[in-house]
């Protein structure tokens, strides 16, 4: 079953072949605390129902059922949506208040999408997932006294992509086209404005990361739990083991692509491991010397093998007798996983993908209830980019 882009491309693509529309909603803003992030997306089919969540739960209905009335005359807009308290809403007339205490006000742009009339950045989105490199988008979420830029205009960013598209003039151009470059070397989101006499547009300039990657060193009982689960997360999955009666398509029927890899010959899958999450988890010691040595010598961004400390410390041993050059070393972890007291294949599985995501979002996987700061980063808004925003050319 698919999850995340995967079924939100899958749902779009089902659209476009059966000549039908959607609404695409997506968060473009949100103000205090909210469930989901920008960048959010869920997929509104005229028909049948809706793929992908903006919220936890409590603004999906809402969104779906105004959503074809809200884009009838075909152009995008933004809807807000307060979950504050209705006695703290000091705005009810301008957003939505649904009284659940969290506080937040999720900013939602919604807009209609055909194979006819197909929105540029869901083309954007198909060709990162397809090229594996990660592309940039700036959308006008408010136009204040400046009728010249509309909600829903954009520009693109990709490595494989010339967008000839423009916003208002060569000057603000040449600066957003600069902060995406921005946005794409950070790899991170941001909401930009850019003021001159004539009024002020707010840009969030979406960060689109390629799919993530994981590969599963170990084709064991205990490897088809982490498969499933990193599948329900979108990510792609390569499972890779020496022995052929472990390593069938059949016993990993979700994974991406499941190989049969002989260790006595040198090692030639940088091209797979570099650059994504790399569990050594074979049970066989020479096998997991042979791949967890190979992969020191890369650059994944997430190593971790399995099997008590003192194992892998005498691989480690014995792999520095052929090698010094251990580059990714400091991206080792090891005993994989959280210390959540599980012991059964399904427990070790989420103790494993949990610390690989709190690696990835550089957090150190400890109980929220001792977090002192936000759960989520802001996105960013500097006030020193606000005090110098770009002055457009008057004309």
């Amino acid at each position: 079953m698919l999850s995340g882009t995967s079924a939100l491309l899958g749902a779009i693509a089902a659209v476009e072949r059966d000549g039908g529309q959607a609404v695409l909603a997506t968060v473009v803003k949100v103000e205090g605390s909210a469930y989901r992030r920008p960048g959010a997306r869920m997929l509104i089919p005229l028909y049948g129902s809706t793929v992908g969540t903006i919220s936890g739960g409590c603004l999906e209905s809402e969104v779906a059922k105004k959503a074809w009335w809200l884009t009838d005359g075909g152009e995008p807009v933004i809807r807000r949506y307060s979950t504050a308290t209705q006695d703290d809403d000091d705005d009810q007339d301008a957003a939505l208040t649904f009284g659940l205490g969290c506080n937040g006000t999720v900013h939602v742009l919604l807009e209609r999408h055909s194979g006819e009339r197909p929105l540029a950045q869901l083309g954007l989105l198909r060709r990162v997932r397809e090229s594996g490199q990660a592309g940039a988008v700036a959308t006008v979420i408010a136009s204040y006294r400046n009728a010249r830029v509309r909600v829903g205009e954009r520009l693109l960013l990709h490595p494989a992509h010339a967008d000839s598209a423009r916003l208002l003039d060569p000057a603000l151009d040449a600066r957003v086209r600069a902060d995406l470059a921005e946005t794409l070397a950070r790899g991170r989101s941001s909401l930009r404005t850019y003021r001159d006499a004539r009024g002020e547009i707010e840009v969030f300039c979406e960060y689109l990361a390629p799919q993530r990657r994981l590969v599963v060193f170990g084709a064991g009982h205990d490897a088809q739990p982490l498969v499933h689960m990193a599948k329900l997360l979108d990510w792609h999955v390569t499972v890779i083991d020496g022995r052929a009666h472990f390593a069938r398509a059949e016993r990993f029927a979700e994974a991406d692509a499941v190989l049969q890899v002989d260790t006595g010959s040198p090692y030639a899958l940088h091209h797979l491991t570099d650059g994504a999450l790399v569990a050594v988890m074979s049970h066989s010691y020479s096998q997991d010397r042979h791949w967890l040595g190979a992969v020191l010598q890369g650059a994944p961004v997430y190593i971790g093998q399995l099997g008590p400390r003192e194992r892998t410390e005498r691989l480690l041993e014995e792999i520095r007798q052929h090698t010094r050059r251990l580059p990714a070393l400091e991206r080792l972890h090891y005993p994989i996983g959280l210390d959540i007291g599980g012991d059964t294949p399904e427990s070790v599985a989420t103790a494993i993908l949990a610390e690989m995501t709190a690696a990835l979002n550089q957090r150190d996987g400890g109980m929220l209830k001792h977090r002192q700061a936000a759960i989520h980063v802001p996105t960013p808004q500097d006030a020193s980019e606000l005090e110098t925003a770009t002055r457009l050319n008057a004309s």
